[in-house]
């Protein structure tokens, strides 16, 4: 049995589940709401506050997507309630992030400043000239906009400058070992 898919997902107060069209799962919360589409396969149940996920047989494939879909539900669930937001660092002398209106403008040692833009879905939040918060109620999106920003200057292993997520660690590497010395 797959230790994660057979855990039931216990539904908030103030969350709506509904599941229609044999796996279509909708979820609607108080920051808002998420509807995705599951393989035909699974088994998506919803009674009494709980969203149970069963498999219809022991095939290999069928073993690795109930777990999967389980978890993909629960996110949308803590989405929908909670929320979800990654941290970015800006390591780098004179690089920085400064917010205007929805934009982020990101000094980055480039000759022009880097702008992005926030979507509906993601909200974006610089408490500080070197860190950006990304925010959003759906994981995968709020991950992917986060990679996407750190595309911009990722960090580079000699001094380590560049945006990186927080608490991520950049191994350094040693510069050139023949300088200064002559024989």
């Amino acid at each position: 049995m797959s230790r994660i898919g057979i855990k039931p997902i216990t539904v908030p107060a103030g969350v709506d589940v509904t599941i229609a069209d044999g796996n279509v799962v909708t979820v609607k919360g108080p920051k808002g709401t998420l509807t995705k589409s599951y393989n035909k396969d699974m088994i998506i149940k919803c009674a009494d506050g709980v969203i149970t996920v069963e498999r219809p047989s022991e095939d290999k494939a069928h073993k690795s997507l109930h777990g999967l879909t389980r978890t993909l539900i629960n996110n949308m669930v803590v989405g929908v309630t909670e929320g979800y937001s990654k941290q970015l660092e800006i390591v780098g002398v004179g690089y920085r992030a400064q917010k205007q209106g929805k934009n982020v403008n990101l000094n980055l040692g480039f000759s022009h400043p880097v702008v992005i833009s926030e979507t509906d879905s993601i909200k974006l939040d610089v408490p500080q000239p070197n860190q950006i918060v990304v925010s959003g109620i759906d994981k995968q999106e709020v991950g992917q906009f986060a990679c996407e920003i750190r595309e911009k200057r990722p960090p580079e292993p000699y001094k380590g400058k560049g945006i990186r997520y927080a608490g991520e660690y950049v191994i350094h590497k040693e510069g050139k070992a023949g300088k200064g010395s002559k024989k």
